[in-house]
Protein backbone atom coordinates (compact mmCIF):
# COMPACT_ATOMS: atom_id res chain seq x y z
CA UNK A 1 0.00 0.00 0.00
CA UNK A 2 1.38 3.48 -0.82
CA UNK A 3 2.45 5.91 1.89
CA UNK A 4 0.27 8.95 2.45
CA UNK A 5 1.34 12.38 3.67
CA UNK A 6 -0.55 15.11 5.44
CA UNK A 7 0.35 18.72 6.12
CA UNK A 8 0.83 19.85 9.71
CA UNK A 9 -2.19 22.14 9.36
CA UNK A 10 -4.41 19.29 8.20
CA UNK A 11 -3.01 17.05 10.94
CA UNK A 12 -4.26 19.58 13.50
CA UNK A 13 -7.81 19.20 12.19
CA UNK A 14 -7.75 15.47 11.55
CA UNK A 15 -5.75 14.25 14.55
CA UNK A 16 -8.65 12.31 16.06
CA UNK A 17 -9.38 10.42 12.84
CA UNK A 18 -6.30 8.19 13.20
CA UNK A 19 -6.29 5.00 15.26
CA UNK A 20 -2.78 5.56 16.66
CA UNK A 21 -0.40 8.52 16.57
CA UNK A 22 3.20 7.27 16.58
CA UNK A 23 6.17 9.41 17.60
CA UNK A 24 9.29 7.82 16.09
CA UNK A 25 11.72 10.15 17.88
CA UNK A 26 13.91 9.25 20.86
CA UNK A 27 12.59 9.03 24.41
CA UNK A 28 14.04 12.41 25.41
CA UNK A 29 12.52 14.19 22.42
CA UNK A 30 9.16 12.60 23.20
CA UNK A 31 9.39 13.59 26.88
CA UNK A 32 9.98 17.23 25.99
CA UNK A 33 6.72 17.34 24.04
CA UNK A 34 4.66 15.23 21.66
CA UNK A 35 1.36 15.27 19.84
CA UNK A 36 -1.67 14.68 22.11
CA UNK A 37 -2.17 10.97 22.70
CA UNK A 38 0.96 9.95 20.78
CA UNK A 39 2.81 6.77 21.69
CA UNK A 40 6.60 6.59 21.53
CA UNK A 41 8.17 4.02 19.20
CA UNK A 42 11.78 5.24 18.89
CA UNK A 43 13.45 4.36 15.62
CA UNK A 44 16.68 5.18 17.47
CA UNK A 45 16.70 5.42 21.26
CA UNK A 46 18.51 8.14 23.21
CA UNK A 47 21.91 6.46 23.29
CA UNK A 48 21.71 5.20 19.71
CA UNK A 49 20.78 8.65 18.44
CA UNK A 50 23.77 10.13 20.27
CA UNK A 51 26.14 7.45 18.97
CA UNK A 52 24.99 7.75 15.35
CA UNK A 53 25.22 11.53 15.54
CA UNK A 54 28.80 11.24 16.78
CA UNK A 55 29.66 8.78 14.00
CA UNK A 56 28.13 11.17 11.45
CA UNK A 57 30.35 14.03 12.64
CA UNK A 58 33.56 12.14 13.32
CA UNK A 59 33.57 9.66 10.43
CA UNK A 60 31.07 10.36 7.64
CA UNK A 61 27.41 10.25 6.77
CA UNK A 62 27.60 6.95 4.88
CA UNK A 63 29.06 5.00 7.80
CA UNK A 64 26.55 6.60 10.15
CA UNK A 65 23.64 5.67 7.89
CA UNK A 66 24.77 2.05 7.65
CA UNK A 67 25.03 1.65 11.41
CA UNK A 68 21.85 3.65 11.96
CA UNK A 69 19.97 1.54 9.44
CA UNK A 70 20.88 -1.66 11.26
CA UNK A 71 19.80 -0.26 14.61
CA UNK A 72 16.58 1.18 13.18
CA UNK A 73 15.66 -2.13 11.56
CA UNK A 74 16.03 -3.99 14.85
CA UNK A 75 14.05 -1.39 16.77
CA UNK A 76 11.24 -1.28 14.22
CA UNK A 77 11.03 -5.07 14.25
CA UNK A 78 10.66 -4.99 18.03
CA UNK A 79 7.90 -2.36 17.81
CA UNK A 80 6.00 -4.44 15.26
CA UNK A 81 6.30 -7.61 17.30
CA UNK A 82 5.21 -5.82 20.45
CA UNK A 83 2.47 -3.52 19.15
CA UNK A 84 1.33 -4.43 15.64
CA UNK A 85 0.80 -8.18 15.45
CA UNK A 86 -2.75 -7.91 16.80
CA UNK A 87 -3.74 -4.87 14.72
CA UNK A 88 -6.53 -5.38 12.13
CA UNK A 89 -5.95 -4.65 8.47
CA UNK A 90 -7.96 -1.42 8.61
CA UNK A 91 -5.74 0.06 11.39
CA UNK A 92 -4.74 3.61 10.38
CA UNK A 93 -1.67 5.07 12.09
CA UNK A 94 -0.27 8.60 11.82
CA UNK A 95 3.51 8.84 12.17
CA UNK A 96 6.03 11.63 12.61
CA UNK A 97 9.60 12.28 13.73
CA UNK A 98 11.51 15.55 14.15
CA UNK A 99 11.51 17.12 10.71
CA UNK A 100 13.10 15.26 7.83
CA UNK A 101 10.97 12.14 7.99
CA UNK A 102 13.78 9.58 7.90
CA UNK A 103 12.97 7.94 11.23
CA UNK A 104 9.21 7.98 10.75
CA UNK A 105 9.67 7.18 7.08
CA UNK A 106 11.55 3.95 7.83
CA UNK A 107 8.85 2.78 10.21
CA UNK A 108 6.05 3.88 7.91
CA UNK A 109 7.51 2.13 4.87
CA UNK A 110 7.53 -1.23 6.63
CA UNK A 111 4.05 -0.74 8.03
CA UNK A 112 2.73 0.18 4.58
CA UNK A 113 4.41 -2.84 3.02
CA UNK A 114 2.57 -4.99 5.55
CA UNK A 115 -0.64 -3.51 4.16
CA UNK A 116 -1.62 -0.76 6.60
CA UNK A 117 -2.74 2.69 5.49
CA UNK A 118 0.03 4.84 6.99
CA UNK A 119 0.10 8.65 6.96
CA UNK A 120 3.19 10.76 7.69
CA UNK A 121 3.11 14.39 8.85
CA UNK A 122 5.05 16.54 6.40
CA UNK A 123 7.75 18.41 8.29
CA UNK A 124 7.26 16.26 11.37
CA UNK A 125 6.94 17.54 14.92
CA UNK A 126 8.64 20.83 14.07
CA UNK A 127 5.99 21.71 11.49
CA UNK A 128 3.17 20.53 13.75
CA UNK A 129 4.36 22.74 16.61
CA UNK A 130 4.61 25.76 14.31
CA UNK A 131 1.04 25.16 13.13
CA UNK A 132 -0.15 24.66 16.71
CA UNK A 133 1.35 27.98 17.82
CA UNK A 134 -0.53 29.70 15.01
CA UNK A 135 -3.75 27.89 15.87
CA UNK A 136 -3.92 29.01 19.52
CA UNK A 137 -4.49 32.68 18.54
CA UNK A 138 -7.27 31.51 16.22
CA UNK A 139 -8.97 29.44 18.91
CA UNK A 140 -8.61 31.65 22.00
CA UNK A 141 -10.97 34.50 20.92
CA UNK A 142 -13.69 32.06 19.86
CA UNK A 143 -14.90 31.35 23.38
CA UNK A 144 -17.10 33.07 25.94
CA UNK A 145 -14.62 33.22 28.81
CA UNK A 146 -15.96 33.43 32.38
CA UNK A 147 -13.10 34.42 34.63
CA UNK A 148 -13.20 33.08 38.19
CA UNK A 149 -11.52 35.73 40.35
CA UNK A 150 -10.91 35.77 44.07
CA UNK A 151 -8.14 36.39 46.56
CA UNK A 152 -5.69 33.62 47.43
CA UNK A 153 -7.39 30.83 49.37
CA UNK A 154 -10.90 31.69 48.22
CA UNK A 155 -11.27 28.28 46.56
CA UNK A 156 -10.97 29.09 42.86
CA UNK A 157 -9.48 25.70 42.01
CA UNK A 158 -12.13 23.89 44.04
CA UNK A 159 -14.83 25.80 42.22
CA UNK A 160 -13.32 25.04 38.81
CA UNK A 161 -13.21 21.35 39.69
CA UNK A 162 -16.83 21.52 40.84
CA UNK A 163 -17.84 23.31 37.64
CA UNK A 164 -16.19 20.62 35.55
CA UNK A 165 -17.95 17.90 37.55
CA UNK A 166 -21.24 19.75 36.94
CA UNK A 167 -20.72 19.51 33.19
CA UNK A 168 -19.32 22.98 32.51
CA UNK A 169 -16.40 23.64 30.19
CA UNK A 170 -13.29 24.44 32.23
CA UNK A 171 -9.73 25.39 31.34
CA UNK A 172 -7.69 24.62 34.46
CA UNK A 173 -4.33 26.19 33.66
CA UNK A 174 -2.82 25.28 37.03
CA UNK A 175 -3.65 21.62 36.48
CA UNK A 176 -2.12 21.76 33.00
CA UNK A 177 1.00 23.44 34.42
CA UNK A 178 1.33 21.23 37.53
CA UNK A 179 1.65 24.39 39.62
CA UNK A 180 -0.55 26.48 41.93
CA UNK A 181 0.55 29.74 40.37
CA UNK A 182 2.24 31.57 43.21
CA UNK A 183 5.70 31.88 44.67
CA UNK A 184 4.74 29.01 47.00
CA UNK A 185 2.85 27.14 44.30
CA UNK A 186 5.33 24.45 43.29
CA UNK A 187 3.96 20.99 44.09
CA UNK A 188 6.61 18.85 45.84
CA UNK A 189 7.70 15.88 43.75
CA UNK A 190 5.72 16.97 40.69
CA UNK A 191 7.66 18.45 37.77
CA UNK A 192 6.17 21.11 35.56
CA UNK A 193 5.81 20.39 31.85
CA UNK A 194 8.17 22.04 29.41
CA UNK A 195 6.90 25.18 27.74
CA UNK A 196 6.32 23.19 24.56
CA UNK A 197 4.26 20.56 26.36
CA UNK A 198 2.27 23.25 28.21
CA UNK A 199 1.41 24.90 24.88
CA UNK A 200 0.33 21.54 23.48
CA UNK A 201 -1.85 20.80 26.52
CA UNK A 202 -3.55 24.18 26.17
CA UNK A 203 -4.16 23.70 22.45
CA UNK A 204 -5.53 20.22 23.04
CA UNK A 205 -8.00 21.61 25.59
CA UNK A 206 -9.05 24.57 23.43
CA UNK A 207 -9.77 22.46 20.36
CA UNK A 208 -12.27 20.37 22.31
CA UNK A 209 -14.41 23.26 23.60
CA UNK A 210 -17.80 24.17 22.14
CA UNK A 211 -17.83 27.89 21.21
CA UNK A 212 -21.58 28.00 21.92
CA UNK A 213 -21.04 27.33 25.63
CA UNK A 214 -19.10 29.40 28.20
CA UNK A 215 -15.63 28.34 29.32
CA UNK A 216 -14.60 28.95 32.93
CA UNK A 217 -11.00 29.84 33.70
CA UNK A 218 -9.13 31.20 36.71
CA UNK A 219 -7.76 34.75 36.69
CA UNK A 220 -4.18 33.63 36.07
CA UNK A 221 -1.17 35.84 35.49
CA UNK A 222 1.00 35.52 32.41
CA UNK A 223 3.09 32.77 34.00
CA UNK A 224 2.07 29.71 35.96
CA UNK A 225 5.24 28.76 37.74
CA UNK A 226 7.94 28.48 35.09
CA UNK A 227 5.67 28.25 32.04
CA UNK A 228 4.02 31.12 30.18
CA UNK A 229 0.38 31.25 29.13
CA UNK A 230 0.13 32.04 25.38
CA UNK A 231 -0.34 35.78 24.85
CA UNK A 232 -3.48 35.37 22.72
CA UNK A 233 -5.13 33.33 25.46
CA UNK A 234 -4.21 35.84 28.17
CA UNK A 235 -5.68 38.64 26.04
CA UNK A 236 -8.94 36.77 25.45
CA UNK A 237 -9.29 35.80 29.13
CA UNK A 238 -8.65 39.32 30.37
CA UNK A 239 -11.44 40.71 28.21
CA UNK A 240 -14.06 38.34 29.63
CA UNK A 241 -16.66 38.94 32.37
CA UNK A 242 -15.50 38.18 35.92
CA UNK A 243 -16.97 36.22 38.81
CA UNK A 244 -15.60 37.36 42.18
CA UNK A 245 -15.41 34.39 44.56
CA UNK A 246 -15.71 35.51 48.20
CA UNK A 247 -14.73 33.55 51.29
CA UNK A 248 -14.09 34.83 54.84
CA UNK A 249 -10.46 35.14 55.94
CA UNK A 250 -10.67 32.30 58.46
CA UNK A 251 -12.10 30.00 55.80
CA UNK A 252 -9.34 31.01 53.40
CA UNK A 253 -6.65 30.22 55.96
CA UNK A 254 -8.23 26.84 56.71
CA UNK A 255 -8.53 26.04 52.99
CA UNK A 256 -4.86 26.81 52.37
CA UNK A 257 -3.79 24.66 55.31
CA UNK A 258 -5.77 21.81 53.72
CA UNK A 259 -4.53 22.33 50.17
CA UNK A 260 -0.91 22.93 51.20
CA UNK A 261 -0.81 20.20 53.82
CA UNK A 262 2.64 19.16 52.60
CA UNK A 263 3.97 22.44 54.02
CA UNK A 264 2.11 21.83 57.28
CA UNK A 265 3.79 18.42 57.49
CA UNK A 266 7.22 19.71 56.48
CA UNK A 267 7.90 23.07 58.08
CA UNK A 268 11.46 23.26 56.79
CA UNK A 269 10.25 22.93 53.22
CA UNK A 270 7.83 25.79 53.89
CA UNK A 271 10.70 27.90 55.29
CA UNK A 272 12.78 27.23 52.18
CA UNK A 273 9.94 28.43 49.97
CA UNK A 274 9.48 31.55 52.10
CA UNK A 275 13.04 32.56 51.20
CA UNK A 276 11.69 33.44 47.74
CA UNK A 277 9.85 36.38 49.32
CA UNK A 278 12.95 37.93 50.91
CA UNK A 279 13.51 40.44 48.13
CA UNK A 280 9.89 41.64 48.30
CA UNK A 281 9.24 41.57 52.04
CA UNK A 282 12.73 41.92 53.51
CA UNK A 283 14.88 39.52 55.49
CA UNK A 284 13.51 40.57 58.87
CA UNK A 285 9.90 39.81 57.93
CA UNK A 286 10.75 36.49 56.28
CA UNK A 287 12.93 35.43 59.21
CA UNK A 288 10.02 36.23 61.52
CA UNK A 289 7.72 34.02 59.46
CA UNK A 290 10.25 31.20 59.49
CA UNK A 291 10.68 31.43 63.25
CA UNK A 292 6.90 31.28 63.69
CA UNK A 293 6.66 28.21 61.42
CA UNK A 294 9.38 26.44 63.41
CA UNK A 295 7.51 27.31 66.62
CA UNK A 296 4.36 25.63 65.34
CA UNK A 297 2.44 28.81 64.50
CA UNK A 298 1.99 28.09 60.79
CA UNK A 299 -1.64 29.25 60.79
CA UNK A 300 -0.55 32.73 61.90
CA UNK A 301 2.03 32.85 59.13
CA UNK A 302 -0.52 31.85 56.50
CA UNK A 303 -2.92 34.55 57.70
CA UNK A 304 -0.17 37.18 57.64
CA UNK A 305 0.91 36.09 54.15
CA UNK A 306 -2.65 36.47 52.91
CA UNK A 307 -3.39 39.85 54.42
CA UNK A 308 -0.04 41.60 53.99
CA UNK A 309 1.32 40.04 50.79
CA UNK A 310 -1.09 38.10 48.60
CA UNK A 311 -4.24 40.22 48.96
CA UNK A 312 -2.70 43.63 48.10
CA UNK A 313 -0.75 42.18 45.16
CA UNK A 314 -3.81 40.34 43.86
CA UNK A 315 -6.15 43.33 44.00
CA UNK A 316 -3.67 45.56 42.19
CA UNK A 317 -3.12 42.94 39.51
CA UNK A 318 -6.83 42.34 38.95
CA UNK A 319 -7.67 46.03 38.67
CA UNK A 320 -4.80 46.54 36.26
CA UNK A 321 -5.22 43.51 34.01
CA UNK A 322 -8.84 42.34 33.89
CA UNK A 323 -11.05 44.81 32.05
CA UNK A 324 -14.35 43.77 33.64
CA UNK A 325 -13.15 43.12 37.20
CA UNK A 326 -14.75 46.36 38.41
CA UNK A 327 -18.18 45.03 37.48
CA UNK A 328 -17.55 41.45 38.60
CA UNK A 329 -20.47 39.39 39.88
CA UNK A 330 -19.89 38.45 43.54
CA UNK A 331 -20.40 34.75 44.24
CA UNK A 332 -20.14 33.20 47.70
CA UNK A 333 -20.27 29.53 48.71
CA UNK A 334 -21.63 28.52 52.11
CA UNK A 335 -18.09 27.59 53.21
CA UNK A 336 -14.82 26.20 51.81
CA UNK A 337 -16.03 22.60 51.57
CA UNK A 338 -16.18 20.64 48.35
CA UNK A 339 -19.93 20.20 48.86
CA UNK A 340 -20.42 23.97 49.11
CA UNK A 341 -18.40 24.52 45.94
CA UNK A 342 -20.46 21.87 44.16
CA UNK A 343 -23.68 23.62 45.16
CA UNK A 344 -22.33 26.96 43.92
CA UNK A 345 -21.17 25.38 40.66
CA UNK A 346 -24.59 23.92 40.01
CA UNK A 347 -26.18 27.34 40.57
CA UNK A 348 -23.77 28.98 38.13
CA UNK A 349 -24.37 26.36 35.45
CA UNK A 350 -28.13 26.59 35.89
CA UNK A 351 -28.06 30.40 35.68
CA UNK A 352 -25.63 30.41 32.75
CA UNK A 353 -23.37 32.76 34.71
Amino acid sequence: MPLFTISAEDALRQLDTFDTVIDARSENEYAEDHLPGAVNWPTLDNQQRHDIGTLYKQVNAFEAKKRGGALAARNIAAHIEREVIDKPKDWKPLTYCWRGGKRSGSLSLILSEIGFRVTIIEGGYKAFRAALLLDIPRLAPMFDWRVVCGTTGSGKTRLLQALQAAGAQVLDLEALANHRSSVLGAIPGVAQPTQKEFDTRIWDALRRFDPKRPVYVESESKKVGNVAVPAALIEAMRAGPCLNLLLPDEERVALLLEDYDFFVQDGEAFCERLDALTELKGKQVVDGWKQAVRSGHIEEVVRDLLLTHYDPVYRQSMARNFKQFGSAQDIQPKDRSVAAMQALAQELVADGA
